[in-house]
């Protein structure tokens, strides 16, 4: 073996990241004679799609740069005065450019906690793009700077867009990365036994993925040589006060914190003091189960560190925001689905007797009953018919769900399945009743079996799609549902709702759980 080998796998050994290593899939050394190749992970993927993520915005925003200066000017020799100087459009094109990747560095649109699974990147990516704007804007009233509008209207509209757009085609290559086994942050997971298989449970069922367990910790006199949580077999690697150790001897990235632990706040720090030395992170989950990321806020007050949690607000300058999305965009679809709509109601015509669209009482936001629409995808006695089905309920909780529902049409079940069914509801988000992003929209019978906390699905607007649309639909449990709606409610804005939007629109091609 080579110096620079036995360095390497010295390195290793003791947890410390091979950032050196130069081979961009995988982590090589020397075991048994034999060559072998452990997938990426940890630090060193992170450092590796940080300088993707750097290339392809500079890509994007140099790219826009160029296209709206020759779309606006062509290539004359356009200038602006800047304090009495005659200034090129292409120096003025570098500084934006050099402005607008500075402004992503700023929002930390590329820090790896936000990177690959979440809307927050995209949050980041926009709130930087628009406040750029705002500060250009700004500068250019002030300091009499006459840039062309047309120049900003092409060029900032068209750059948040080939942002987004390169950041989802990373994340997708990323995912696929991930499914392989790479560039995942291996941890291990620290804690009681209950509070542990919680955590990997959250983590193997959402994280996209985005850790790989490859141990757990745990406190208390009982322990057992491995665990399963979700058929995943985790090994026991240590105790709480051994798990430096494991740490080492597993090659973690990080070690998550679930619950409570002995020794308490003194433990935590004297762990993290030890982890410091491997750059091992440490991660603390909160026990906020139903709070995002953007609402949570630290802030230090003489050594004590304070955690603020904002409120959910139900009113104000971003819900009319949304409605004025929801106007233009179902006033668009109504337009753009008319020859769908008419093609739709001639197949359900021929079909079986009965009214093209289904009405329906539906609540609302603040208990308020309204009149939704769908097309008609049941025989017309499905009302009446349903008493004779309830026990033959498939579904948990307040919801009847049925896979083979005799009452489904021919027609009706290929609408159902691409959720063609619901779209006359757009006209009912052109009303105001409904939004395109929110809950389910529930029956009185179910509103009335609520339990006092599920109310607060009402507190918004119920939605054409939402969280449980692109989660799973009838696949969901009763409680997934009023856990995602209730996670939408206090957590929802208007760039989530364009990702909702999104995902709902790849959902109509790949259907999952409709029926």
């Amino acid at each position: 073996m080579s110096p620079a080998e036995e360095a390497a796998a010295g390195d290793l050994r003791f947890g410390l990241r091979t950032s050196f290593l130069r081979d961009p899939g995988f982590d090589r050394s020397q075991r048994d004679g034999r060559r072998y190749a452990r997938p990426v992970s940890g630090v060193f993927w992170a450092r590796r799609y940080y300088r993707l993520l750097w290339v392809f915005d500079a890509i994007v925003i140099c790219s826009v740069a160029a296209f709206a200066q020759v779309a606006r000017f062509g290539f004359d020799n356009a200038f602006v005065v800047v304090g009495g100087y005659r200034v090129g459009y292409f120096p003025v094109s570098v500084a934006i450019a050099g402005a607008w990747m500075g402004a992503l560095s700023v929002y930390r649109s590329r820090d790896k906690r936000v990177v690959g699974i979440g809307a927050d990147e995209y949050k980041r990516v926009f709130s930087a793009t628009v406040i750029l704007l705002g500060l250009l804007t700004m500068a250019c009233v002030v300091f009499e700077v006459d840039i062309a509008r047309g120049y900003f209207a092409l060029a900032f509209p068209l750059g948040c867009l080939g942002l987004m757009t390169s950041r989802w085609s990373l994340r997708r290559w990323l995912t696929r990365q991930r499914v392989h086994g790479h560039y995942l942050s291996r941890v291990v997971v620290l804690g009681a036994a209950e509070d542990v298989r919680y955590v990997i449970n959250q983590i193997e069922k959402k994280s996209g993925p985005v850790y790989k367990v490859v141990g757990v910790a745990l406190q208390g006199p009982e322990r057992s040589s491995g665990m399963v949580v979700k058929g995943l077999d985790v090994p026991v690697v240590a105790d709480i006060y051994s798990v430096v150790d494991a740490v080492a001897a597993t090659e973690a990235d990080a070690v998550i914190v679930a619950g409570q632990v002995e020794g308490g706040s003194r433990f935590i720090q004297e762990l993290g003091w030890q982890l410091e030395e491997s750059s091992t992170e440490l991660i603390l989950t909160t026990g906020l189960t139903n709070v995002a990321g953007p609402r949570i806020h630290s802030r230090p007050v003489e050594g004590l560190p304070l955690m603020h949690v904002e409120l959910p607000h139900y009113a104000g300058g971003k819900h009319a925001l949304k409605r004025l999305l929801d106007i233009v965009l179902s006033a668009v679809a109504l337009v753009v689905l008319l020859p769908v709509f008419a093609v739709i109601a001639v197949l359900i015509r021929r079909d079986s007797p009965g009214p093209v669209v289904f009405r329906q009482e539906r609540i609302g936001r603040g208990g308020q009953t309204f009149m939704m629409f769908k097309f008609r995808s049941m025989v017309e006695t499905a009302e009446d018919d349903l008493a004779g089905l309830l026990s033959q309920n498939e579904g948990a909780g307040l919801l009847f769900k049925m896979q083979n529902d005799p009452r489904v049409t021919w027609v009706g079940r290929w609408l159902r399945r691409y959720s063609l069914d619901e779209f006359p509801q757009f006209w009912n988000v052109l009303l105001g009743d409904m939004s395109l992003v929110g809950p389910r929209p529930p029956l009185q019978r179910e509103v009335d079996g609520y339990e006092s906390h599920v109310h607060r699905r009402l507190y918004i607007k119920p939605g054409l799609t939402g969280m449980w649309q692109i989660n799973g639909r009838s696949e969901l449990n009763w409680q997934d549902s009023v856990r995602l709606d209730l996670y939408y409610v206090e957590n929802w804005s208007i760039v989530g709702d364009i990702i909702i939007l999104w995902r709902t629109a790849r959902a109509l091609f790949h259907p999952t759980g409709a029926y």
